[in-house]
């Protein structure tokens, strides 16, 4: 008997015996807290019966990366991954000249699909463009299974040079809105989806609810990813020491690089050049530029134009949302997710974990085929193979 108690003795002093219970309780917690069938709210009806009839993902597990499922891991991580992983891709850019005398550049992706073949109209993110990894991931991903692909590269970004003292922001749709019947203009018979992430998903989602007339007319469906539903919150969130703010500054960062890049177009206005160097935070980069570039009386003014929690009744086209119930950039309570629950034409698919822009899954993440392109694939592969479900869905507006 002594011997088996100086035989346990040893074995939990050990440190293969140590490293087995936490071993042990960080994968029960992982099973437990982090891989979870992600939650659908939308109505039930024929919009939620549709995902799940011909979107499988929605109703399957997904199992964030067991070694970096925390929200800040995932955020960056899938960034240095992706950026790692996916090629650059050759596109055919069209420099589109806007009624403004603005120009903004879409770059087309349509290798090896047919002319008739359906386009989609990507949105990237604050300061995204056409070769953004995330993007990339998408691009690649429609291409495979014959959709074209144009990404909306706003004005100074993606190399573009400014023909006016202006970029953009989240509250403005008025460029998206060229955008959107120049593409149908060159495609009048095609079908047309579109998709924003993050801010691009405030960019089109403000369109989706301001332009209800020209969306049904346009669009047959769209998609956000990430999107920051409540600027107010988003942006309290994104301030929080310690890494939540490091995110913040790494984006500020970026933006100052942009408006280095573009400063020449920015020597007059009704902005301080200098006191929007000093910005630390996103929110100070708004009220000392974006603010009185586009006129908003302040910041609290700008905010409540590009918020988006409280537009979802207004969405008339069927519309699938992705956000992680992890996201830095968007708190949990502040997803519309009452609202989705009653609308007929609004989805949000929620998963545990996912970060912002993250969903990277599996142990080894390496590959193409990630979580946000599959489910992207699924949802506008079965939107364009099945046109007459999609207009049940959407005589509903009638």
């Amino acid at each position: 008997m002594d011997e088996l108690f100086n035989t346990l003795s040893v074995l939990t002093n050990s440190p293969w015996y140590i490293g087995l219970i936490f071993g042990s309780a960080f994968f029960t917690y992982y099973m437990k807290e982090a891989v979870k069938i992600p939650g659908l709210y939308c109505s039930e009806g024929k919009f939620r019966n549709f995902l799940l009839n011909h979107v499988p993902v929605i109703q399957e597990r997904y199992w964030p990366t067991l070694w970096c499922f925390e929200s800040r891991l995932q955020t960056i991580m899938a960034s240095v991954i992706r950026s790692r992983l996916l090629p650059h891709i050759q596109m055919k850019r069209e420099i589109l000249r806007l009624s403004d005398g603005g120009e903004v550049g879409l770059d087309w992706l349509e290798d090896n699909c047919s002319s008739d073949a359906p386009v989609i109209i990507i949105l990237p993110g604050l300061t995204g463009a056409s070769q953004a990894e995330y993007v990339k991931c998408l691009t690649l991903a429609a291409n495979q299974i014959g959709i074209r692909i144009v990404v909306f590269n706003n004005r100074g970004l993606g190399g573009l040079i400014l023909k006016t003292p202006r970029i953009y922001c989240a509250a403005n749709s008025e460029d998206l809105e060229e955008v959107i019947k120049h593409v149908h203009s060159r495609n009048p018979n095609v079908k047309i989806g579109a998709i924003g992430i993050s801010m691009g998903g405030l960019i089109l989602g403000n369109y989706l609810a301001s332009k209800q007339i020209a969306t049904r007319k346009f669009l047959t469906a769209a998609m956000l990813i990430s999107v920051p539903w409540n600027v107010f919150k988003g942006t309290e969130s994104i301030e929080k020491p310690i890494f939540n703010l490091l995110l913040n500054k790494h984006l500020v960062r970026e933006l100052f690089k942009i408006l280095e890049r573009l400063k020449q177009s920015f020597a007059s206005g009704p902005w301080d050049y200098d006191q929007v160097k000093k910005s630390r935070t996103i929110r100070e980069f708004d009220a000392t530029f974006t603010v009185k570039q586009f006129g908003f009386k302040d910041i609290d003014d700008y905010y409540t134009q590009a918020t988006m929690h409280e537009k979802l009744h207004l969405i008339k086209i069927p519309l699938l949302c992705l956000n992680a119930a992890d996201d830095p950039f968007q708190p949990f309570d502040a997803v519309p997710l009452e609202a989705a629950r009653i609308s007929k034409f609004v989805a949000i698919m929620m998963t545990a974990r996912g970060g912002h822009i993250g969903f990277l899954e599996g142990i080894w993440p390496l590959v193409r085929d990630q979580y946000i392109s599959r489910v992207f694939a699924q949802y506008f592969g079965a939107v364009f193979r099945n046109e007459a479900d999609i207009l049940h869905i959407t005589e509903q507006y009638n």
